[in-house]
């Protein structure tokens, strides 16, 4: 599987920034795919993830502000990132596991996010 993400890039904070991720090849009909971040000095952390039935689960620190969604049709996942403050700016990884209980995955190569005024 590869992932292909994009959308990443510099925002004022306030600002609203639309990551995609792409999955393409052997792609299993029941997978969840998400976004992590690590932000400086900072372990990678959940930020949002989704399944293929549309169920969504958040970090603490983006519910309310952060949306995630998906087209099966496409295999690709996008989270919608309103109200970035500076604690957002992170590298932003997408994520897709498959498997009985998700033990299989792959990681994107990761989109840049800064919020600065």
């Amino acid at each position: 599987v590869q992932l292909q993400a994009s959308g990443g890039g510099s925002v004022q904070p306030g600002g609203s920034l639309r990551l995609s991720c792409a999955a393409s090849g052997r792609i299993f009909s029941t997978n969840l795919m998400g976004w992590h971040r690590q932000g400086p000095g900072n372990q990678r952390k959940l930020v949002a993830v989704i399944n293929s039935g549309g169920i969504t689960n958040y970090g603490d620190s983006v519910k309310g502000r952060f949306t995630i969604s998906r087209d099966n049709v496409k295999n690709t996942v996008y989270l919608q990132m309103n109200s970035l403050n500076p604690e957002d700016t992170a590298v932003y990884y997408c994520n897709y596991k498959y498997g009985y209980r998700y033990e299989y995955e792959y990681w994107g190569q990761g989109t840049e996010v800064t919020v600065s005024s």
